[in-house]
C-alpha cells in the first residue's frame, strides 16, 4: 500500500515552527545543565564533605568523654570439685594454698570456684566481666559477712549483673578488708577481677550498650535489606544471607557477652544455655549452606566434589551432636570439628577465587572468610587459651566487618547485572538489526509501530509506512484475526501471499507473536521452501520414491482406513499382486532396468483404476489394491485385466525388451477383520496363484473354505501369540512292523495332535506352522518329549517287545538351545526308559547345519537314546553326507514309497538306499506303505521295518497297549497271510536297534 504524503505546510507556518523548535531547544538545554549541576553536588560534593568531616573528627577533635579503663585486680581462687566448701572453709584454704594471679581459665569446668581479693581504698566497686559466668556470691573476710548473691535471673545485696558479667557494690568504710567470692561458670569462661571508680563503671555501662545496640541494629537492618531484596528479587541466596547475618548477630552477641538480650529485651536465664547451644549449630550449618549456595556453579567448575561433601559431613554432623549432647561436650566436639569444617571450606574458597577470579566471589568469598577466621580465632580462644587477639579481632568486629563486605558484594554484583543489562540490550539492538528473521511491533489496531530491517525486505515495495500503514492492508484480514487468535493460545500461523507475476507461486509466510502491553511483538519468516519440503517429506512418508504410488505405510494405513469404513455385512475387495521372473531381469541386466519396469507396470496397471482404488507398493516386486464397494465377481475381473495387462506386452528398456507376468491372490474382507490379516489373507492366496493356475489369478471370497482354513490358522497364531498355557493337545501312535518278525515287536511313532476349544481336530500343519511362527514350537516339543517319557515309564512293563518309539523334532526345536538344555535334562531323568526312544530329525534339518547334527546325535545316544534321519531321499545331497551322521534308523520318505510298484526306478532307489544304509550299519523304515503288494516289495529289497495304513492307522495309546505286536493291528487277510509268510521264512532276527543304555557322559556304542 502507497504511504500517504502530507500537503507542505505554507512558508510562514514553517518558519514559527522553526522559532518554537530552538526555543525549545535553548530551554531544554538550560534545565539540562543546571540539573547536571546539582547532581554531582549531590552526589560528589555532600558525600565528599561528609566523609572529611568525620575523619577530621575522628583524628582532630576531643572525644566526648575521656576514656577510663578498669584496674584489673590479683586474686587467689581454688576450685571446690566437690562443691561442698562453705565460706569458712574456703577462707581457711586460700591463703595458704593459692598464689595471687591476674585470671583463671576454668576449662569448661562446672565446678564452684573460690576468689579472695583485697579491696582497695580507691574503688568502691569491683567487676567480674566473664560473660560465661552464672552465680557471684561474696562475702567479707574474716567475719564471714555476707556482701551479696546473683545469678542471671536474681540478685541480692550488693552484687547486681553488670553488663556480661557481675559487679560488687562495697559498702563505705570496707576498705583495706579481703572478699571473698564464690563463682560458678559453664563453658570456656575467663576469670578476672576488675576495680571501677565512678567514670569506668559509668563509661563501661555506657559503651557495653552503645555497642550492642550498633551491632544489633546495624546488622538487623542489614538482614532485613538483604531479606527485602530477596523476597523481591525472589533470590533464596539473600534470603539465607540475611539468615546468616542474623546468626552473625547472635555469634557476636555470645562474643561481646550481651547475648544475654535480644533486640532490648532479656532472655530468661532457663533459655540462655540451649539459645547458645543451637546458635553455635545453626550457625555452622547455616555458614556451609550458604557457601554451597552461593557457589554453586564455581564449585562446580573447580570440581572437589570429595571435599566438598566432607564439609558438608561435618557440618551434618557438628548440628547432630548439638542435639544430643549436653552444652559442655557440645563445645569440647565444637572445638574439634570447627576448625576442620573451616580449613575445608577455606581451601575450597581459595581454589575458587583462584580459578575464577570474580569480584563478587572476592567479597562474598572475604565476608565469609573474616566470619570463618573469627569462628576458628574463638575457637582457639577458648579451647587453648589463647586470647592476646581475643579483644580486637572476634565475632563482634567480624560481624560488623563481614556486614561491610556483604555490602561490597551486593554492590559489586548490582553493578555487574547493570553492565551485563547494558551489554544485553546493545547486543540486541546489533541482533535486532541483523536478525535475518522479521521482526515487528504492531499496535492494538494493526497499525506497523516498528520493524527490523530484514521485515522491511520480507514486505518488499513500497516500503512500509511506519505509524501509518496497517497490517490488513499488506497481508490481509484474514492472517490479522488469525494471528490474534493464535496469539491468544500461544500459536503460530502459516498463511500465503499472492506474490506479483502471472506464473508466481504464493509466498507462503510463518507469524509468531505474543503481547507486550497493548502492543503486538513478533516474528515473521518466510517459509515457502520449507513448506515446500515438508509437503515433499510428507509425500515420500506415504509414497514410494520411485513408481510414487504409495508405499508399504501408505497402503496400510489406506487399508486401515478402508476397513474402519466398512459396515456389517459390506465387504472390501483386496489383490494382492506379485511380478513373476522380474528377480532374473535384476540379476541379468541390474536394477536401473528393473526400475524402469516397475515404472512401466505401475502406469499399466493405474490405466486400469476407477476412481476410490488405491494401489501400493508394498514389496520389492510386491503391490497391493484396495477397491471398496466392487463386487468380488467384478473385481475378479479386473484382477484377471491386471494379469493381461502385465503380461500381454513386454517391457521395453532402451534396446532391450522384458516378458514380465504377473499372480494375484484376491480376497474378499469382512467389517472387523484388522489390515494385518487382511494382507496375509490375500498374500496367501497370491502364494496359491504363484503356485501354478492358468489365470494367474486365485480368489478367496469370505465365506471360501480357504479362506476359513486361515482365519483359523490366523486365530490359532493370535492365541499362541499370547503366551496362554498350551491346551488340547494329545498324542497318537501308529505301529511301525518288523518284516523279519511281525509278531515279535512293538515298534511305533508318536504323533501330536490337538483340539480346540469345541473338541474339533486342528490340522498338525495348521498348529506347526502357528508355533513356528510365535516361537513356541519349542515348548511344544518339550510337552511331547516329557509326555512320553512319562507314558513309557508307566507302561514299561508292557512294552518288552518294544525296540524303539519314534518321535519327531522340528528343526526350531534343534536350533533353540533353551530346548535342548531341558531335553536333555528330561532324557537324564529317565535313564530307565530314554533307550526306547528314538528322536527322528528331517534330511534338511540335518544337513542344515552338520556340525551341529553330529554333536546333536552324539549327546542323545550317550542317555541311551537312538537317533533317526526322517524323509531320507527328499534333498539333493543326502547320500554324500549320510556317511557323516551317525543316526540308528533311516525313514525313507514316503514319496518313494507310494505306488512304488507303478515306478520301477522308485524301487531301485529304495534298494540302493536300504544297501547303503545297511552298509553304514542303520536300520531301514519304509513309510507310507498302503497296500500289501507294496509291503512284500519292500520285504524282498531287504527294509528292515514298514509304517503305513498297510499296518494301522494312528490310535489312542490305551489301545496300542492292549496288543503284544504290530502283526496283530493287521485288518485285511492278504496282509496277515503276509505277515505268516514273513515270518516262516527265517530271516535274519531283528538285530536291537541301537545300544543298551550306557552312563551319562560316557562314549558311544
Amino acid at each position: 500500500m502507497t504511504s500517504r504524503d502530507p500537503s507542505p505546510p505554507r512558508a510562514s507556518g514553517a518558519l514559527r515552527l522553526v522559532d518554537r523548535w530552538a526555543t525549545s531547544i535553548r530551554i531544554t538545554h538550560e534545565f539540562s545543565r543546571l540539573d547536571r549541576a546539582l547532581f554531582w553536588l549531590a552526589v560528589v560534593g555532600i558525600p565528599a564533605a561528609l566523609l572529611a568531616i568525620s575523619l577530621g573528627a575522628w583524628l582532630r577533635w576531643a572525644p566526648t568523654q575521656a576514656p577510663e579503663s578498669p584496674h584489673p585486680v590479683a586474686f587467689r581462687v581454688l576450685p571446690d570439685a566437690q562443691g561442698q566448701w562453705d565460706w569458712a572453709a574456703a577462707a581457711a584454704r586460700l591463703p595458704g594454698q593459692a598464689a595471687a594471679q591476674q585470671h583463671l581459665d576454668t576449662h569448661l569446668s562446672t565446678a564452684p570456684h573460690w576468689l579472695s581479693f583485697p579491696l582497695g581504698t580507691s574503688a568502691q566497686r569491683w567487676s567480674l566481666p566473664s560473660r560465661h559466668a552464672t552465680e557471684w556470691a561474696c562475702w567479707l573476710a574474716p567475719q564471714g559477712q555476707r556482701l551479696g548473691h546473683a545469678t542471671r535471673t536474681a540478685s541480692q545485696g550488693e552484687i547486681a549483673p553488670f553488663n556480661a558479667g557481675f559487679v560488687l557494690n562495697t559498702p563505705p568504710g570496707e576498705a583495706g578488708r579481703t572478699a571473698l567470692c564464690r563463682v560458678r561458670a559453664e563453658g570456656p569462661a575467663r576469670l578476672t577481677v576488675e576495680a571501677l571508680d565512678d567514670g569506668a563503671w559509668l563509661q563501661g555501662l555506657q559503651r557495653f550498650e552503645r555497642h550492642a545496640g550498633l551491632v544489633d541494629g546495624g546488622l538487623m537492618i542489614l538482614a532485613g535489606f538483604l531479606a527485602l531484596a530477596a523476597l523481591i528479587n525472589r533470590n533464596v541466596t539473600y534470603l539465607l544471607f540475611a539468615a546468616w547475618m542474623v546468626l552473625n548477630l547472635r555469634m557476636a552477641a555470645l562474643s561481646g557477652g550481651w547475648d544475654v538480650q535480644w533486640l532490648g529485651h532479656r532472655i530468661p536465664a532457663e533459655w540462655l544455655t540451649p539459645l547458645r547451644h543451637a546458635t553455635v549449630a545453626a550457625f555452622f550449618l547455616c555458614t556451609y549452606a550458604l557457601f554451597r549456595r552461593f557457589f554453586a556453579q564455581e564449585l562446580a567448575r573447580v570440581r572437589h566434589p570429595r571435599v566438598l561433601a566432607a564439609a558438608g559431613l561435618v557440618a551434618a554432623l557438628n548440628t547432630g551432636l548439638a542435639a544430643v549432647l549436653p552444652f559442655e561436650a557440645y563445645l569440647k566436639a565444637t572445638w574439634v570439628l570447627a576448625p576442620l569444617g573451616i580449613a575445608l571450606l577455606v581451601g575450597l574458597l581459595a581454589r575458587i577465587l583462584w580459578v575464577t577470579r570474580s569480584r563478587v566471589a572476592l567479597w562474598w568469598a572475604a565476608a565469609i572468610g573474616v566470619t570463618l577466621a573469627a569462628s576458628l580465632h574463638e575457637v582457639v580462644a577458648a579451647a587453648w587459651g589463647y586470647k592476646a587477639l581475643i579483644g580486637h579481632f572476634n565475632h563482634v568486629t567480624s560481624a560488623l566487618l563481614a556486614s561491610l563486605l556483604a555490602v561490597a558484594a551486593v554492590a559489586q554484583q548490582i553493578k555487574q547485572e547493570r553492565v551485563a543489562r547494558r551489554e544485553a540490550k546493545a547486543k540486541l539492538l546489533q541482533t535486532y538489526d541483523a536478525m535475518p528473521l522479521g521482526l515487528f511491533t504492531v499496535a492494538r489496531d494493526g497499525t506497523w509501530l516498528a520493524a527490523n530491517p530484514a521485515m522491511h525486505v520480507l514486505m518488499g515495495e513500497p516500503p512500509l509506512d511506519l505509524g501509518h500503514e496497517r497490517w490488513a492492508a499488506r497481508l490481509g484480514d484474514a492472517s490479522w484475526q488469525r494471528l490474534i487468535d493464535a496469539t491468544a493460545a500461544g500459536e503460530a500461523i502459516e498463511f500465503s501471499v499472492p506474490t506479483p507475476g502471472p506464473e508466481s507461486d504464493a509466498a507462503r509466510l510463518m507469524a509468531r507473536a505474543t503481547w507486550a502491553g497493548d502492543v503486538l511483538e513478533g516474528s515473521l519468516q518466510d517459509v515457502t521452501e520449507r513448506a515446500k519440503a515438508t509437503e515433499r517429506l510428507r509425500f515420500l512418508a506415504e509414497h514410494d520414491s520411485l513408481t510414487q504410488v504409495l508405499n508399504r505405510r501408505g497402503i496400510q494405513r489406506a487399508l486401515e482406513q478402508a476397513l474402519a469404513d466398512l459396515r456389517a455385512g459390506e465387504h472390501l475387495c483386496i489383490a494382492y499382486l506379485d511380478l513373476d521372473r522380474f528377480k532374473l531381469i535384476n540379476d541379468l541386466y541390474g536394477h536401473p532396468a528393473g526400475d524402469e519396469v516397475l515404472l512401466q507396470v505401475c502406469q499399466r496397471v493405474q490405466g486400469l483404476l476407477s476412481p476410490g482404488m488405491t494401489f501400493g507398493r508394498v514389496g520389492g516386486d510386491e503391490f497391493l489394491l484396495l477397491m471398496p464397494q466392487l463386487p468380488v465377481d467384478l473385481a475378479a475381473l479386473l484382477c484377471q485385466g491386471m494379469t493381461t495387462a502385465i503380461g500381454q506386452e513386454v517391457y521395453r528398456v532402451g534396446e532391450r525388451a522384458f516378458q514380465v507376468g504377473g499372480s494375484v491372490g484376491l480376497a474378499e474382507i469382512a467389517a472387523g477383520t484388522s489390515a494385518k490379516d487382511a494382507i496375509a489373507t490375500a498374500d496367501r492366496a497370491c502364494r496359491a496363484a504363484k503356485r501354478g493356475t492358468p489365470l494367474g489369478l486365485v480368489v478367496y471370497e469370505h465365506d471360501a473354505s480357504d479362506f476359513a482354513e486361515h482365519h483359523a490358522e490366523m486365530a490359532l497364531v493370535q492365541r499362541l501369540a499370547t503366551r496362554q498355557p498350551l491346551t488340547g493337545l494329545f498324542v497318537e501312535m501308529q505301529p511301525i512292523m518288523s518284516l523279519s518278525q511281525p509278531r515279535g515287536s512293538l515298534n511305533f511313532e508318536v504323533l501330536l495332535r490337538m483340539q480346540d476349544a469345541d473338541g474339533q481336530r486342528v490340522p498338525v500343519g495348521r498348529l506347526i506352522q502357528a508355533a513356528e511362527q510365535t516361537g513356541r514350537m519349542g515348548e511344544v516339543d518339550r510337552w511331547v518329549l516329557a509326555h512320553v517319557l512319562g507314558w513309557l515309564r508307566q507302561h514299561e512293563a508292557q512294552l518288552t517287545r518294544t525296540q524303539f518309539v519314534c518321535m519327531n523334532l522340528s528343526g526350531s526345536s534343534l536350533n533353540d538351545e533353551r530346548f535342548l538344555e531341558d531335553a536333555f535334562a528330561l532324557l537324564k531323568g529317565h535313564l530307565d526308559v530314554a533307550h526306547h526312544l528314538c528322536l527322528e530329525v528331517t534330511e534338511s534339518v540335518a544337513l542344515h547345519d552338520l556340525a551341529n547334527t553330529r554333536r546333536f546325535i552324539h549327546q542323545v545316544r550317550q542317555t541311551g537314546a537312538k537317533v533317526a534321519l526322517d524323509d531320507f531321499g527328499a534333498g539333493y545331497t543326502s547320500f554324500s553326507y549320510l556317511a557323516e551322521l551317525p543316526a540308528d534308523l533311516l525313514k525313507i520318505d514316503g514319496s518313494f514309497i507310494v505306488h512304488m510298484n507303478q515306478h520301477p526306478a522308485h524301487i531301485s532307489i529304495v534298494e540302493a538306499v536300504v544297501s547303503l544304509a545297511h552298509n553304514l550299519g542303520m536300520k531301514t523304515v519304509a513309510e507310507w506303505a498302503e497296500d500289501a503288494a507294496t509291503v512284500e516289495t519292500l520285504a524282498e529289497i531287504g527294509v528292515d521295518y514298514v509304517q503305513g495304513y498297510a499296518i494301522a492307522k494312528p490310535m489312542a495309546p490305551e489301545r496300542l497297549v492292549q496288543h503284544a505286536s504290530c502283526a496283530d493291528f493287521l485288518s485285511s487277510d492278504e496282509m496277515r497271510q503276509l505277515a505268516r509268510r514273513l515270518e516262516t521264512l527265517g530271516r535274519t532276527p531283528d538285530l536291537v536297534v541301537g545300544a543298551a543304555p550306557s552312563p551319562v557322559g560316557g562314549g558311544g556304542h
